[in-house]
């Protein structure tokens, strides 16, 4: 048997289990349909069993393939770590890494960072997904989610690469039309400008200021799951946000947005979480390092208000 095809063959079957598709998987893997189609089916020749049921629009794990799926992924997650723990700290990172992040830090951000990443190991290859939620990192198989805000789950590693504070702003013409707010509660009197986060409850802004910490039931009359499209409206002049200082910072220095409430603030560290298996390989171990430089002292570094 070809061991090194054999493991290929594997990362193929993890892949379309997680994807659902041939197409899906393809993509991921740099290759294409056929050759994924063709891999699975030598690996169906060879255990004589049926892994996915196929239909026009995805395939599904059977039984037997779900068993295949969970047992390949523990021998990939070992053959890393094997090879991790004998080359020691010394061996660049190579493989593939994947790494899930939110939209908007996701594209100012961490796809650049991402970029000059992969030009300085160039045995690296990234797998890079946007979301609007919270992902299983075991169950998805990523290997880092770079995240906004506190991290809640016990079952994780977290590693701080930013530090960063949500703040209030509103556009001038907002606040010449409505006035500004002179306290957290007059916020139910204005339009607030919801974003649905991965970390805050909808419509709750929760903030610390000269009483500790409160919280503030806020309606408006626009509100979407996407950061950009909120601040946009921000600056139309549609009402009051709650953002990330990085992603305004340029808006208040202009004058195109000015602070609401500048007592107060919510702090929105940046964090990139990992597996306490995956948190040993050298891949994640250089992403968080290079993430955490990169994000505080670099070209696309994280921008904090004065």
């Amino acid at each position: 048997m070809n061991n090194e095809l054999y493991l290929r063959d594997l990362r193929v079957l993890c892949t379309v289990a997680r994807r659902g598709s041939f197409i899906a998987a393809a993509a991921e893997l740099g290759t294409s349909p056929p050759y994924v189609s063709k891999r699975i089916a030598a690996l169906e020749a060879m255990w004589g069993v049926q892994l996915f049921h196929r239909t026009t629009r995805r395939v599904a794990v059977t039984e037997d393939g779900d068993i295949a799926y969970n047992r390949a992924r523990r021998i990939l997650e070992e053959v890393e770590e094997m090879n991790d723990l004998l080359a020691g700290g010394e061996r660049e990172p190579r493989g593939m890494l994947r790494i899930s992040t939110s939209l908007r830090l996701g594209r100012l951000h961490i796809t650049p960072i991402l970029s000059m990443l992969r030009t300085r190991y160039a045995e690296l290859d990234i797998w890079l997904e946007l979301v609007d939620r919270r992902v299983d990192l075991a169950g998805e198989n990523f290997d880092l989610d770079v995240r906004v805000g506190d991290v809640q789950e016990a079952s994780v590693i977290p590693h701080k690469i930013a530090e960063s504070t949500r703040v209030l702003c509103a556009s001038p013409r907002y606040v010449e039309s409505r006035g500004a707010p002179r306290s957290l509660p007059d916020l139910v009197q204005h339009d607030c400008l919801a974003f649905r986060d991965r970390q805050q409850a909808f419509g709750v802004w929760q903030l610390t200021g000269p009483n500790g910490t409160e919280a503030v039931k806020v309606t408006g009359p626009m509100a979407s799951n996407q950061s950009d499209i909120v601040r946009e409206w921000a600056l139309d002049g549609h009402g009051i946000i709650m953002a990330s200082e990085w992603d305004v910072a340029d808006s208040i220095e202009s004058g195109a947005l000015i602070r609401i409430l500048p007592e107060y603030s919510r702090p929105a560290d940046v964090w990139a979480v990992s597996t306490a298996r995956s948190s040993a390989s050298a891949k994640v171990r250089v992403a968080v390092d290079f993430l955490r430089q990169q994000l505080s002292d670099g070209p696309f570094a994280l921008r904090r208000l004065l």
